[in-house]
């Protein structure tokens, strides 16, 4: 009876995560949008944890394609990708690839890495390590099939803090955001810039070679019709063409320390882009230069993705030692702002008529991450259920499918529950 149990709920949880696949950062539209989960008439006290396995350290953001999870982790001095089976957890294949880093001082408290989220495209996986090697795995086997360093091209090909730029797939082309330096702001000199490479082979196709990466993943979308990929590099925010990595606008936007990690999001010809104590500012990037439209200092995001769901941006931001918040994104107005002192980060993701905040600590904190359920109105910031998910940090995105949440931590990595 225990097998059969067994047997039933292993179908029930796989057929679930068939819902809605989650193949590299912020899903399939890179937007946070989990389309394919079945949130709950009403949320239940607590999650159900159905398994959880240490799977090692780092903090990118688990894939989910064809009923598998894949993930980017370092275990000793190699960074590994790992393929589980996302009904039971069980590995199904690894690759691991020796990787010995030192961050620099201001980052050793987040780790060596990685951070990168794997991207899954066309039966193959995408890993992006902390020192900007670019990976290609079969997604069946795990089996290499080819790999990209950057060594000859940029003297130090990973960004100051350590590559955390993701892959994004366009038309064929993997981009990735690779160099750095000794950094801008300690009167150094770097190279960096965004690179182009076929998806099948390798082969760079272009690169735009006009700034060191930040921390930020590129984005493409569409703005009167012309295809863009908008990013933030070390001290810029750039459109480039993704046919030939041609430079289509540029504006200047240094947060402090030159860190920029949050991923720009368009709305209409808005682009919308915050960072470190920079406030959120939008810029109109219809033509060849940038026109400000409108800025607001009553929130600043340091690490968390802003969510736009129609004209309304939901956000985390840093002020207040973290708390929600809600704007107009066509005029900047703030809607609503929710209980500070929440952590030092949320990674979100847009539910539907719910917004779900992965909250964390700061690197070193030994408290608690929460999930938390608040509604996506814009009338009042409305908590709907809170959870305890892991003692210590979890900077990952959740990966969210059917009935079932995905939450990697700094080591391990758990699934959870609905009814």
């Amino acid at each position: 009876m225990r097998n059969v149990v067994g047997a039933a709920l292993g179908f029930l949880l796989s057929s679930s995560l068939c819902a809605q696949d989650w193949p590299g950062w912020r899903g399939a539209g890179h937007d946070g949008k989990a389309s394919g989960f079945q949130a709950p008439a009403s949320w239940p006290e607590e999650l159900r944890r159905g398994w959880q396995v240490e799977v090692g350290e780092g903090h990118a953001s688990p894939a989910l394609a064809d009923g598998r999870y894949f993930l980017h982790v370092r275990q000793g001095d190699s960074e590994v990708a790992l393929c589980l089976d996302a009904a039971t957890g069980k590995e199904l294949w690894r690759e691991a690839l020796e990787v010995k880093y030192d961050p620099p001082p201001d980052a050793k408290s987040y780790g060596k890495g990685p951070f990168a989220s794997p991207l899954v495209a066309g039966g193959r996986v995408y890993t992006f390590g902390i020192k900007s090697t670019l990976s290609c795995l079969d997604a069946r086997t795990g089996k290499l099939l080819w790999r990209a360093d950057f060594k000859d091209r940029f003297p130090k090909p990973e960004a100051e803090w350590g590559t955390a730029a993701s892959p994004v797939l366009v038309d064929g082309k993997v981009v990735v955001h690779v160099g750095g330096g000794p950094g801008k702001h300690r009167d150094g000199k770097g190279r960096g810039g965004v690179v182009a490479l076929d998806a099948a082979d390798g082969t760079v196709k272009w690169a735009w070679e006009g700034d060191c990466a930040g921390s930020a993943t590129p984005v493409p979308v569409t703005v009167g019709g012309v295809p863009q990929l908008v990013t933030q590099t070390e001290s810029l925010a750039v459109g480039l063409s993704p046919a030939d990595g041609k430079l289509l606008w540029e504006l200047e936007f240094k947060s402090q320390y030159n860190q920029n990690a949050v991923t720009p999001v368009v709305l209409g010809d808005l682009a919308i882009l915050s960072g470190y104590q920079m406030g959120v500012r939008a810029y109109r990037i219809g033509g060849p230069k940038p026109e400000p439209a409108w800025q607001t200092r009553e929130a600043s995001m340091f690490m968390s993705s802003p969510i736009l769901k129609g004209d309304r941006l939901y956000g985390f931001s840093e002020m207040g030692s973290g708390q929600f918040f809600c704007l107009d994104a066509k005029s900047s107005e703030t809607m609503w702002t929710g209980e500070a002192r929440q952590g030092t980060n949320a990674a979100l993701v847009d539910a539907g008529a719910v917004l779900l905040g992965l909250v964390t600590p700061g690197p070193t904190d030994r408290k608690p991450s929460h999930l938390v359920v608040f509604g996506a109105t814009d009338k009042e910031y409305e908590e709907k259920a809170r959870y305890k998910v892991s003692d210590g940090p979890a900077f990952a995105h959740p990966v969210l499918s059917g009935k079932t949440i995905a939450i990697k931590d700094r080591t391990k990595f758990a699934l959870w529950t609905l009814p």
